[in-house]
C-alpha cells in the first residue's frame, strides 16, 4: 500500500500527477466494466486534457469547476463544483468520485467536506447533492457531511440538502 506523505488536497487539474491519473482513472474504469477508450487521447496529449478541464467552464448550461484530489503525485480522485444548478436540478452542485484503488479510506468524505466550504465561497448557503439509491458508499459520505433527505429527482436519484459552512 502507497503511503501519503501530503494531506491531500482539492486543486486544479495538473500535469504533475499524469502518471497517477491514467492509472487510476483506467483501473477504476476497469473495475467498473467501463470503456476506457477515452484514456487514449487523454494520454496523448495531457497537457491539452488538463488545460481543457482547468478553470470555470460552461458544463451542463452552468459554471462549473473542477478539482482533483491529489496528494503529492497521486491522484486520488475528481470532483465538479456547479456554481449554480441546472434547471432540472440533476447531478445536484457537487458530483465526485474517488478512483478504485484509494477507495474505502476517507477520500470521498473529506472531499465532499472541503468542497462544501468552496460552496460557501461561492455564496452557496445550502448546496444540493444526488445520490444513487444503490450507493451505499456515497449515501455514507453525504450523511457524514450533514446531508439531509429530500426526496427522489427525476432520474432516480436521491436528494439532499447540506449546508455550508458559515
Amino acid at each position: 500500500m502507497i503511503e501519503l506523505t501530503l494531506p491531500p488536497a482539492l486543486l486544479p487539474p495538473s500535469t504533475s500527477v499524469k502518471t497517477s491519473y491514467l492509472v487510476g482513472e483506467q483501473a477504476d474504469m476497469l473495475h467498473r466494466g467501463e470503456d476506457t477508450a477515452w484514456l487514449r487521447e487523454a494520454s496523448r496529449d495531457f497537457d491539452a486534457f488538463v488545460a481543457e478541464r482547468t478553470g470555470v467552464r460552461e458544463r451542463w448550461g452552468v459554471p462549473s469547476e473542477l478539482f482533483w484530489y491529489t496528494s503529492g503525485e497521486y491522484y486520488l480522485g475528481s470532483l465538479v463544483i456547479r456554481h449554480r444548478l441546472t434547471d432540472d436540478e440533476g447531478g445536484g452542485h457537487i458530483g465526485y468520485h474517488v478512483v478504485y484503488p484509494w477507495q474505502r479510506q476517507g477520500h470521498a468524505t473529506r472531499m465532499l467536506h472541503d468542497a462544501l466550504a468552496r460552496c460557501a465561497d461561492l455564496g452557496i448557503e445550502r448546496a444540493l447533492l444526488t445520490v444513487a439509491p444503490d450507493n451505499a458508499a456515497s449515501l455514507e459520505v453525504v450523511r457524514r457531511n450533514g446531508g439531509v433527505a429530500d426526496g427522489i429527482n427525476h432520474e432516480g436519484e436521491l436528494r439532499f440538502w447540506a449546508d455550508t459552512p458559515r
